[in-house]
């Protein structure tokens, strides 16, 4: 099987690194044994402590910015397993958040899926260059993924440079009062099936916009008057206080880079991880931009597709995304609306590509088939590798098919620019398929992407090598849409 066009694979690597870890809670299986663990701390002798402590701090602190602070915070959260009223000494403070503590090497098995988008600072580069986000799946201990960053710059001759990854890496600020817009929660509840009298009630105490900690304090009080139907209540107060904490806000310190920043499982439905964002950067009808990213929340037997929107990388804010085909993964929002409404691709049966338009981009009602899998190298499944990209000749979408022995490659399809219900051309053989050195990692014979980018004349794809390595091919923008142009789809 021969290349349809010419793919330049570039000398460049991001492996997963097990010595980038991070600071997280390490709860024991009950409350009872967590007191004990206090009751231990609290009977050692001053000099003991002290000892502890020198030697612990000796071999961590150089590990994690600001390491104090965070064991004393992570000692403030558990202090309700305290055996005795009152707060210790710091010294025994900071051991017992120690021991309330773990560190997760983040990228210990995998650093793949990577997608692609311009930086929202491309302040001193040369002429040529420009600057590039690359999010990227990272896979660590009990297969849970998390969003890493990583920067880089592309040149006119479209080779690439990274910036240098930080040793050190952190979680974010949690806010935990987002505020929640009461049409559009309203609307997220119906579609769920949770609105009803109880909901109706909790809603009427509420303004228009309202707080995390305004909702369960109203759901509370309408669960005191709900009398006689307790057991319903309460099944339905935890489901709407459910959907308001997979609604939230996370914020990065300014001073740290990119690479430093991770986002990591914070809900119930992401208990399990957060997979493959699709990033974009999207421009609405008035001008204003936004970074949105598709993302797939797993909570151990069920995914939540939710959506990320960001402007600057430093704060963002996650919510669901609804709807009667808000199902399955992978999904990708194009860059910007069409015809004035928002657009976007799915794959909800698993096996089939589809289009959406929708006027609110939180809520997607009607899917239309787009592409069923038509080429032996795709016959088990289609999919998308990202966001479309818009070119003259139209909308460039980057496939993945399955194949035998469950092989993954990636193809390429081109839309019509102002009907993207329309295929204009359809590569018959794969773009990118795994060769000998793309074809053993994490999950074997498998290369994917979640995002592209077009600089120069160039089709700059960066992709993971066998779940588990990303990589970078450069491909000739005109050769590309030229061979796509030269196979319009079967009719």
């Amino acid at each position: 099987m021969s290349d349809p066009v010419t793919v330049h694979r570039l000398p460049v690597v991001l492996a997963p690194d097990p010595q980038r870890v991070l600071f997280r809670p390490f709860d024991p299986a009950d409350a009872l044994r967590a007191s004990r663990i206090f009751g231990r701390v609290a009977a050692l002798g001053d000099a003991d402590v002290q000892r502890e402590l020198a030697a612990m701090l000796a071999a961590f602190r150089q590990r994690h910015p600001r390491f104090r602070s965070m064991l004393l915070q992570r000692y403030r959260q558990v202090r309700r397993w305290a055996l005795v009223d009152g707060d210790p000494d710091e010294a025994r403070q900071l051991l017992i958040g120690a021991y309330f503590t773990q560190e997760y090497a983040l990228e210990s098995s995998a650093l793949f899926n990577p997608s692609m988008v311009w930086h929202p600072d491309s302040a001193g580069r040369v002429p040529g260059e420009r600057r590039f986000v690359l999010s990227l799946r990272a896979l660590g201990e009990g297969h849970l993924s998390c969003i890493a960053f990583r920067s880089g710059v592309v040149d006119g001759r479209g080779e690439i440079r990274l910036d240098p990854v930080a040793p050190m890496v952190g979680l974010p600020e949690v806010h935990p009062d987002p505020s929640y817009d009461k049409p559009l929660f309203r609307q997220k509840l119906a579609e769920l099936g949770l609105y009803g009298d109880f909901a109706h009630e909790v809603l009427a105490g509420l303004p228009g916009c309202f707080t995390l900690q305004a909702l369960r304090d109203q759901t509370e009080a309408v669960l005191r008057r709900s009398r006689g139907l307790v057991r319903e209540a309460d099944a339905l107060a935890r489901g709407i206080l459910a959907l308001a904490e997979a609604n939230y806000e996370v914020e990065f310190r300014a001073e740290q880079s990119l690479s430093e920043r991770i986002l990591y499982p914070g809900t119930p439905a992401e208990r399990k991880g957060i997979e493959d964002a699709r990033f974009v950067h999207f421009t609405d009808e008035d001008g204003s931009r936004t970074y949105y990213a598709t993302y797939t929340a797993w909570d151990g037997s069920v995914f939540f597709p939710q959506l990320l929107e960001t402007r600057d990388f430093l704060r963002f804010r996650s919510s669901t995304l609804n709807g009667p085909e808000v199902r399955n993964k992978g999904f990708a929002l194009f860059p910007r609306r069409i015809r004035g409404r928002y657009a976007m691709l799915g794959r909800q049966d698993g096996e089939n590509l589809y289009l959406m338009y929708s006027d609110n981009v939180h809520f997607w009602y009607r899917k239309t088939l787009l592409a069923r899998p038509t080429y032996p190298w795709e016959y088990v499944q289609i999919g998308n590798c990202g966001s479309p990209i818009e070119t003259e000749a139209g909308w460039l979408v980057l496939t993945h098919g399955v194949g035998p022995m469950r092989r993954y490659a990636i193809g390429a399809l081109l839309l019509d620019r102002e009907d993207p219900s329309r295929i204009l051309g359809r590569l018959p053989e794969p773009l990118i398929a795994p060769n000998e050195n793309e074809r053993e990692g994490y999950v074997p014979n498998v290369v994917y992407s979640c995002g592209a980018q077009i600089h120069a004349g160039h089709l700059i794809l960066p992709y993971a090598m066998a779940d588990y390595a990303t990589t970078f091919a450069r491909i000739e923008l005109g050769e590309l849409l030229e061979a796509l142009l030269a196979h319009p789809p079967q009719s």
